[in-house]
């Protein structure tokens, strides 16, 4: 696990645009490691930073990074509240606060298992870089990847192998990302699933996982008020009984180590 240095740092916008129905950042951090893929940061803009000179500042909010080498980090955000609005409108050169990378990563499949990653939405980003690190390491991931429609699914047009879903059908199966991952196990069930993205969907895959035993490894998304483990704000129910904290803990956890995923 890479651990990050004590306290925020100061970053810099490299550059941001608009695909489809996300923005996609890329971040100067020359004073943090590279992550590894399924960490994640917490981050907040340095100025504008709350809803008014008299209330108080937001809290930093929580991304899964989307790639990260060399002083840069890359991220991909939809802009559907008032902290996400406030990033989505950096401009290039603007600062930025990070505090990371966080939490424990992906593993590699065991027992020659291949590699399924199945995401939804916003959960892509660490499955993206997952998949990069896997074909580096000799694997031949399957991606899956879940959007609500066509212009959600934009940010996937680069990758000329993965299987899209669309609950409205405007761009592959017309359906749920998960029936995908039912078809995929049925055909080959030695496999090792990595997933990210709604509760909803993770519970989902976690009982798939559990009644075929099939390995799964989760990222759990969760809101997250530190990101350190003080606040106890993104506590998951352990099946041993007992709770993991998502950003210390996780965000990535093993199915079997859940007794539920939390529709937060």
């Amino acid at each position: 696990m890479t651990q990050a240095p004590f306290g925020r740092r100061r970053g810099v916008l490299a550059s941001i645009r608009k695909v489809g129905a996300y923005h996609l950042l890329e971040v100067v951090d020359r004073g943090g490691p590279d992550p590894e893929p399924g960490q994640f940061y917490m981050l907040a803009a340095v100025s504008g930073w709350g809803a008014g000179t008299d209330e108080r500042p937001f809290l930093p909010r929580a991304f899964s990074c989307m790639g990260g080498s060399a002083g840069r980090v890359w991220f991909m955000l939809e802009d559907i509240g008032p902290g996400t609005h406030r990033l989505a409108r950096l401009q290039k050169g603007e600062p930025l606060w990070l505090t990371g990378p966080l939490g424990h990563g992906f593993r590699m499949p065991e027992d020659g298992r291949r590699p399924i990653l199945t995401g939804g939405g916003v959960g892509v980003p660490p499955l993206v870089m997952w998949s990069q690190a896997l074909v580096e390491r000799g694997a031949r991931p399957t991606l899956q990847f879940g959007f609500r429609d066509a212009a959600h699914a934009a940010v996937a047009a680069s990758f000329d192998t993965v299987q899209i879903a669309t609950d409205d059908g405007s761009v592959g199966h017309h359906g749920l990302v998960t029936e995908l991952l039912a078809a995929e196990l049925h055909r080959d069930p030695h496999a090792t699933v990595y997933s990210c993205g709604p509760p909803g969907m993770l519970e989902a895959i976690r009982r798939m996982c559990l009644e075929r035993e099939v390995p799964a490894q989760l990222a759990l998304e969760s809101g997250m008020a530190c990101g350190f483990g003080a606040c106890f704000g993104c506590v998951v129910p352990l099946s041993g009984g007992g709770y993991a904290r998502v950003c210390v803990d996780g965000p990535v956890l093993d199915a079997t180590a859940i007794d539920h995923v939390p529709a937060h």
